[in-house]
């Protein structure tokens, strides 16, 4: 439930009526497995080692749009969580492997115009995450949105690598260090992205 409020609070800063927009998540959550297969490699013709930092990296950008997703129809956000878990609770995870698994989770987008928490599972199991390093990295890249925002996203003008390195990779690195059990967890991640990104983005 924690992380359904924190998506519905980054996206009504992005639009403040976003739920009554109609926006195509499912269409985002299924390209971002597009990316996801890309970090991942399927070029049988060449040498491909999977990048599984930047797959569990797609992963979470994938949960950030199918929990968008799921809000529709009136839903609130105890009825969400509720689908959820009666979802979940009627799942077996069948084991797929990394591609097989993000193609069930983006054939179910495209045919269903909606998010499946069940196959989004399968797909979390592969990459080799669980429920609790879901959460943490949920948190981690919710309050990196936040700070986006914050620094100018939306008009252009945040810089999103620096010193040579995607902000995503400074936020892996950082909240590795970090007490993820913490009652102020989120508020960590944002001052330790502020000082960071003070001390290696040039200021104007």
């Amino acid at each position: 439930m924690n992380m359904l409020e924190m998506q519905n609070s980054m996206n009504t800063r992005v639009h403040e009526s976003w739920v009554d927009q109609g926006f195509a998540w499912y269409r985002a959550a299924w390209i971002e497995c597009g990316e996801l297969i890309e970090h991942y490699g399927y070029k049988w013709w060449k040498k491909q080692v999977p990048d599984i930092e930047q797959v569990r990296l797609e992963v979470i950008d994938i949960w950030h749009f199918g929990l968008s997703a799921l809000f529709h129809d009136g839903k609130n956000i105890d009825q969400i969580a509720d689908e959820i878990m009666s979802d979940l609770a009627a799942h077996q995870p069948n084991g797929l492997e990394v591609r097989e698994a993000t193609e069930e989770l983006a054939l179910h987008c495209l045919q269903s115009k909606s998010f499946s928490p069940s196959r989004f599972w399968d797909l979390m199991l592969a990459a080799g995450l669980d429920f609790d390093s879901l959460y943490t990295a949920y948190v981690g890249k919710n309050v990196l949105n936040f700070f986006r925002q914050d620094h100018g996203y939306k008009d252009g003008s945040y810089i999103k690598n620096w010193a040579g390195r995607e902000d995503n990779e400074h936020l892996s690195e950082m909240v590795a260090t970090m007490d993820h059990s913490s009652s102020d967890f989120a508020e960590q991640v944002y001052a330790g992205l502020t000082a960071r990104y003070r001390e290696l983005v040039p200021a104007e």
